[in-house]
């Protein structure tokens, strides 16, 4: 492969490594107009970033990109009714779905309702006891409780006989929701999704939790026209921006547009640590650095998901609207050890999932178990993607049914083919969008689901598997790897879906030393010619050729592909080399 990148075309994990393309003289431009070292401005130009947008990019700001709420249908309907409650003082009731989308969700509505004047009464269903979504029992519930408004946040898009029951009983209902609808709505008294088919798409990367905020703005707007805050202070929609982030990159959404404002801006909220259930849980994690992205996702997300999948399904929402700091420590405690659990039951399925393996020339991985906790079926399945490199679905079976989640990779989109298989009369229910989505399956119609995925996704997978080559920024020597270029960077940041995190090429590095740590982890120590030296870490990589090559490599030199990061373990302002991939130097023409 003549363009391949330091001559790799297949590496450790069987990728071919390329370099970034970008516009050099753009790069050019944007180093000398923000004062931007030469490799940090070639970062930018790689995400096409150009000189004249370089500034907006770097500096995202709300009041340019936050679009008029009234642009999506049913909006003004939801709104005004919101409103209504707010004014009349009235508690409104929060469906949320169990996982971070859901608990931010619910959180920013209970926190805006309770600055307005009215309430939020927080209900997430039980993953094991009620499944996902609204339903009849629970609808029934909050009419009991004499409520009169039900708002289901990042659910109720497909929910048709739940919600028709609800306006039966007399409950007023809003969907707000960002998965793949059907040609039908539900019928509710406003249906806000920026993925109804009868919508532009502009907004349709929405996190739930942005749809939620698109309200809560338009909410306050319709109040401020009422006159509401004549005699009560306006709550400053921006403190709450913090929970906009962390749904929206736990919900792994595209950082770009309008959802890199809402994280970028969030993260400066989060910095100041004014959520005590946000503070406590990165107490409890251990982290006193500033937040990034990196957390939101990784440190923050599994913590507030660990509630829904091993333990009590509300304790992230309840978290995250407290204003308690000794519950909200509390809660905080219980989340971390139900991460803990969650991590071991995580491994256990896993290990089981893994010993079944796929089925030879499957063009995705089913893997069903009985007595398999649900709640951690969708990150087995995550797992099962990055080994098998194609679409996976993982079941939980109990009496005769199988409930599971599924995960795909880029070009496949499975939420499409979950709901067109319920339509197919194969599911008893089932959705969500192109990279995730969620099914409840008879055990006796397995075989059916499994030929109709099969026709429908084969033509899409390649044999090997979804291979992708990887893109690098730029070759970088070992002493290269500051503090002072990491600083630059993260001036591109947030990084995450849509807006990669920059990936670097250590030429011909050497393992000074490696060994094993944490749950398969490998922790190196690497040189250069140069003679400087960096610390480095391979997760998840002890089982693995990537592992395995550099505990193992007698000396050789290894081309060493990653991201360059702050080292919280060390701390100091060290940073530390994360490597995604490697190649043997010797094998590289």
């Amino acid at each position: 492969m003549a363009d391949a990148f330091l001559g790799v075309a297949r590496s450790l994990k069987g990728r071919a490594w390329r370099e970034r393309q970008g516009d050099a003289r753009a790069a050019a431009a944007i180093a000398q107009r923000e004062g931007l070292p030469d490799i940090a401005a070639r970062v930018l130009a790689n995400r096409g970033v150009t000189p004249e947008t370089a500034g907006a990019f770097l500096k995202p700001r709300l009041r340019t990109t936050l679009p008029d709420p009234s642009g999506l249908r049913d909006m003004d309907l939801a709104a005004e009714r919101l409103a209504d409650a707010a004014e009349a003082g009235e508690t409104v009731a929060v469906f949320a779905d169990y996982d971070v989308d859901g608990a931010t969700s619910a959180a920013l509505l209970s926190r805006f309702l309770g600055a307005a004047g009215g309430g939020a009464r927080i209900y997430v269903p039980d993953r094991l006891t009620e499944g996902y979504g609204p339903s009849e029992a629970a609808f029934d519930r909050l009419a009991e409780e004499q409520h009169k408004l039900v708002l289901t946040v990042d659910c109720g898009i497909t929910a048709f006989a739940p919600l028709a029951h609800a306006a039966r009983i007399g409950l007023e209902c809003v969907v707000l929701d960002h998965h793949l609808p059907e040609a039908r709505l539900p019928e509710a008294l406003a249906v806000v999704n920026p993925n109804r088919m009868d919508e532009t798409g502009a907004l349709g990367g929405l996190a739930a939790v942005g749809v939620v905020f698109l309200l809560v703005v338009a909410a306050n707007r319709a109040l401020r026209r009422r006159g509401h805050y004549r005699f009560r202070p306006e709550p400053d929609l921006r403190d709450w921006l913090d929970l906009v982030a962390l749904g929206t990159v736990a919900d792994v959404m595209e950082l770009t547009g309008l959802n890199r404002t809402f994280v970028a801006r969030g993260l400066e909220v989060l910095a100041r640590r004014g959520n005590p259930g946000i503070a406590a849980l990165l107490a409890a994690a251990g982290i006193e650095r500033q937040p990034g992205a990196y957390h939101l996702g990784f440190v923050l997300g599994p913590r507030i998901n660990a509630g829904g999948r091993v333990g009590e399904a509300g304790l992230g929402a309840r978290l995250l609207a407290s204003d308690d700091a000794d519950e909200a420590r509390r809660i905080a405690e219980v989340l971390e050890r139900l991460n803990s659990e969650r991590r071991q039951v995580e491994a256990d399925v896993l290990a089981a999932a893994l010993a079944a393996g796929p089925e030879e020339g499957a063009p995705f991985v089913l893997a069903v178990g009985e007595g398999w906790h649900p709640g951690v079926v969708g990150i087995v399945a995550s797992r099962l993607v990055e080994r098998f490199r194609r679409p996976a679905l993982v079941g939980a079976l109990e009496n005769g049914r199988i409930r599971g989640s599924a995960r795909s990779v880029p070009g496949v989109p499975i939420g499409p083919a979950v709901l067109a298989a319920r339509d197919a009369g194969l599911l008893e229910a089932g959705g969500g969008h192109d990279m995730a989505a969620g099914f409840t399956l008879d055990e006796a119609k397995r075989a059916a689901f499994q030929a109709f995925l099969t026709e429908r996704l084969g033509p899409l997978v390649p044999a090997e598997g979804h291979v992708p080559p990887l893109d690098i920024d730029a070759g970088l020597s070992v002493a290269g790897a500051t503090g002072g270029l990491l600083e630059h960077l993260e001036a591109a940041a947030p990084f995450g879906r849509g807006n990669p995190e920059p990936v670097f090429a250590l030429p011909a590095a050497r393992v000074r030393y490696a060994r094993i740590v944490g749950n398969g982890h490998v922790r190196a120590d690497l040189t250069d010619a140069g003679g400087g030296r960096l610390a480095a870490i391979a997760f998840r990589s002890a089982e693995t050729p990537l592992g395995r090559a550099l505990l193992e490599t007698d000396g050789g030199a290894l081309h060493v592909a990653g991201t360059l990061r702050a080292d919280d373990w060390r701390g100091n302002g060290a940073v530390q080399f994360t490597v995604s991939d490697a190649a043997r130097a010797e094998a590289a023409p």
